[in-house]
């Protein structure tokens, strides 16, 4: 019918994404409706298809959506200048408009140059956040987009919300001084969080900081539940290899790894395992995996999957011994898990299949599909944005309004009370209902009754 090939049109419209526009999003300005050219992004016109992608993310996420509607008349974060560095989603998007909803003012770079969904960076530009991304970075347009960020006049954050610790590096190596009026950092992963530990043990972070990672909701429903129904999903959409029969080694078994054996397990892959530390060793094995040394299945296996958080997991000594079709990617935050540069030299080609996914052949014709040129490819599922972004708003929260002396020059977990609190609010789009502790059993076990109900070390 007419009206729908209409329809179809408008749609299709906007959602073009302009790959074939080979104009990098930094040497041409766009407006927004309002007249700001305060960001920069692939195309403006796909705002409108980046707001529904928000709507659909905000039906998602609960928890979010309450505290929106809970704290915005008290604005509890009136005054608060933040500056973040994230995968740009649909749902960061609904994380980012909830602080502006409780009163912060927010400048936006990514963390990841391949996960950034241009669309949505069009709707958030469009309703006047200043945001710096598009997917398919170049490494100088990385960092560009941070500085972008933190290098306003008449702006300065006074707070961070990291993944990955790139935009805390950034300014403490470029703009030590701004660290004068900043309040706190949120960092939201491992290898972040482990950079800040090193500053904190060196006597060199400057202001406090909170650990969102180790957080249990974070944790279980990022890295756990998340990851065992994305690696699926990104696996699929890259290379639809059938997993039946598969031989499969994930390097790692902490809660990224935990969740990608899980789900490969279930679709009847053999997997093997690969650990440093005997007690997730043990977990592997008696959750019946079997561990091993790479070295000893790496010619065998069909595909490599790294989740340590580490650097030179898979070197070029291990890429030369895979078989024919092997695929490699990496679940972790990091690039540096495998050694994708030792295989830019002349006697290797690379072949660009699709978006994210290369070939490398060999000199004999031995191909290896490398995703995402082992970035981590995010693929958010409904699990994880259910809970993935409000333990980040409630530490900002918390660090922002903390009284001086509160909080040292030191990492801090986010409050075991603050975990349950984000776990409770979500437990309604479930239809669950909680029992409740009887005063006495309360006093026998030691507990308030209202919580917290697990000591802050707990995960």
């Amino acid at each position: 019918p007419k009206e729908f090939e209409e329809i179809a049109s408008r749609l299709a419209a906007s959602y073009t994404d302009s790959s074939d526009d080979e104009t990098s999003p930094r040497d041409k300005q766009q407006k927004n409706s309002k007249g700001s050219s305060d960001f920069c992004i692939k195309n403006i016109k796909q705002a409108d298809f980046g707001r529904r992608e928000i709507e659909i993310a905000e039906q998602e996420m609960p928890a979010l959506m309450a505290l929106r509607k809970r704290a915005q008349g008290e604005k509890p974060l009136a005054g608060a200048k933040v500056v973040g560095c994230t995968h740009i989603t649909a749902q960061t998007a609904v994380l980012m408009e909830t602080l502006s909803a409780l009163g912060a003012q927010c400048r936006w770079a990514a963390c990841n140059i391949y996960s950034t969904q241009n669309e949505v960076a069009a709707a958030l530009a469009e309703g006047g956040f200043s945001v710096f991304a598009w997917k398919g970075e170049s490494e100088d347009d990385f960092w560009w987009c941070i500085d972008r960020c933190v290098n306003v006049e008449g702006w300065q954050p006074n707070m961070i919300l990291d993944d990955g610790g790139d935009l805390t590096h950034w300014i403490y190596k470029k703009y030590p001084n701004m660290f004068k009026k900043i309040k706190g950092i949120v960092e939201e992963s491992v290898t972040g969080v482990h950079r800040l530990y090193q500053l904190s043990k060196a006597g060199k972070l400057c202001v406090p900081a909170m650990n969102v990672n180790d957080s249990v909701t974070k944790q279980k429903f990022d890295n756990l539940y998340c990851c065992r129904e994305s690696i699926l999903d990104g696996l699929k959409r890259t290379t639809d290899v059938m997993f039946g029969g598969k031989q499969v080694v994930v390097c790692g078994y902490g809660e990224v790894g935990k969740g990608c054996c899980a789900a490969l397990k279930a679709m009847g892959s053999i997997v093997y395992v690969t650990e440093i530390d005997p007690i997730c060793a043990l977990q592997a094995c008696m959750d019946g995996f079997r561990l091993v040394k790479l070295s000893e299945v790496i010619r065998q296996v069909d595909i490599v999957i790294t989740c340590t958080g580490n650097k030179n997991v898979v070197v070029r000594e291990y890429l030369d011994r895979m078989k024919n079709g092997c695929i490699v990617c990496n679940m972790g935050h990091s690039n540096t898990e495998i050694d994708v540069a030792s295989l830019r030299t002349p006697e290797l080609t690379w072949e660009r299949v699709r978006s994210q996914v290369d070939h490398v052949i060999w000199p004999d014709g031995k191909r290896i599909v490398l995703l995402a040129e082992v970035r981590h490819p995010l693929i958010l599922s409904s699990v994880t944005t259910l809970t993935l972004l409000s333990p980040q708003a409630l530490a900002l929260i918390e660090l922002y309004n903390a009284p001086e002396g509160r909080y040292k020059q030191d990492v801090y977990l986010l409050p075991k009370k603050m975990d349950e609190y984000v776990a409770s609010l979500h437990l309604p789009t479930f239809d669950a209902h909680l029992t409740e502790l009887t005063e006495e059993q309360a006093k026998y076990l030691g507990l308030n009754k209202n919580g917290p109900f697990k000591p802050n070390y707990y995960r």
